[in-house]
């Protein structure tokens, strides 16, 4: 026996190829596409128009002094969609801070999602009944945690997989290769989905890392990594749906690169205009998400004026239902800081809750 012979030296896996495609995987346009079910490219579609619309009112929401900040996710939409879609009512999605249109078409109410942008709360829904973990703005810190959350389900012997959003920044904090190492050493069922869309806030991808692509990654960790063109959700959804049963059949983690474009500017709070140019953006904006579903479905005969009609106007009726609800003034107790923070109170926070309560009815008897 050489050292070479011994368990140090052996590969750890037998996973099969972990190369990604060289190019992003595609499905509209081509003629793989005659064979996706109608009723799921409408199911797509209408979800592609009603999340668009959301974007614009809640985007809309932050001028009208309505929301602190709203991360927009304009352009990227297919990725949102198909990851809300791609999960089992019992599987968990960890969403970063932009991915509060996957939230919502996972089920939780619009406005309850919009909470933590708004400011008045951490989250303004239950993890536990919605299986969506809080709306994470420190960046790749939900990737641990759902590695965790899988873990501990496959151990219990739970049918259960979990899906982390996280952007291309994100990939560069330390918890994203933590959460990836600890995934693939433990086999843990969870999907790793990477939306590319060519900027952590000003930085572009060129100086974040000199990796083929971010799919390439997947290698080092003994897991496949998938190339997916983030704007076509029918195959982000296909690439995104295989993952999951994959690892939820106890094959282990995947890592998918969507390759997307954020169309708007970071948050509100940013100039987009100071680090990338025009002609830039058209060309992303001749790929939009929407318009490719919308040529396909019109290409087999799916998309007609009624149907076209009515997605618009459910779309419009989210939108006022939004608007409308969001103009009504939250009703908060200041009193409420002081909870669910731990399980039994430290001495400082029985101290400081002990103030603000006197500084309170201080304020109400002047």
């Amino acid at each position: 026996m050489t050292v070479l012979d011994t368990p140090a030296w052996r590969p750890r896996t037998e996973a099969g190829p972990l190369l990604p495609d060289a190019a992003p995987f595609r499905l509209l346009g081509t003629p793989e596409a005659a064979r996706l079910a109608p009723a799921l490219l409408t199911e797509l579609y209408g979800q592609l128009v009603r999340g668009r619309r959301f974007n614009r009112q809640a985007t809309a929401l932050t001028k009208q002094g309505r929301l602190a900040v709203y991360p927009s996710s304009t352009g990227q939409e297919a990725c949102e969609i198909a990851a809300a879609l791609a999960l089992g009512p019992r599987d968990w999605l960890f969403p970063s801070y932009r991915d509060t249109l996957a939230v919502v078409a996972r089920g939780v109410d619009p406005v309850e999602a919009l909470t933590l942008l708004r400011g008045d709360w951490h989250t303004g829904y239950d993890p536990r009944e919605t299986r969506v973990a809080p709306l994470s703005t420190p960046l790749a810190t939900q990737l641990p945690h759902a590695v965790g959350l899988a873990h501990a389900a496959r151990l219990s012997g739970d049918d259960v997989a979990a899906l982390a959003m996280v952007g291309d920044g994100g990939t560069s904090e330390g918890d994203f290769h933590e959460a990836l190492n600890f995934a693939a050493v433990w086999q843990a069922p969870v999907v790793f989905l990477v939306q590319n869309n060519g900027f952590a806030i000003s930085v572009p991808l060129a100086k974040q890392s000199a990796a083929p692509s971010f799919a390439h990654k997947a290698v080092g960790y003994g897991m496949p990594g998938r190339l997916v063109d983030g704007n076509d959700a029918a195959a982000v959804h296909q690439v995104l749906t295989e993952a999951v049963d994959r690892a939820r059949a106890g094959r282990g983690p995947t890592l998918v690169e969507a390759v997307t474009y954020r169309i708007d500017a970071h948050t509100n709070a940013d100039d987009a205009t100071r680090y990338r140019d025009d002609d830039e953006v058209a060309a992303w904006r001749a790929h939009d998400p929407v318009d490719l579903m919308e040529r396909e479905l019109t290409g087999r005969g799916l998309l007609d004026d009624a149907l076209r009609q009515r997605t618009a106007d459910e779309a419009e009726a989210l939108a006022a239902a939004l608007r409308e609800r969001m103009h009504d003034e939250p009703r908060l107790d200041p009193m409420e800081l002081f909870a669910h923070v731990y399980a039994e109170p430290t001495q400082q926070l029985r101290d400081q809750e002990a103030m603000l309560r006197a500084e309170l009815e201080a304020e109400q008897q002047s």
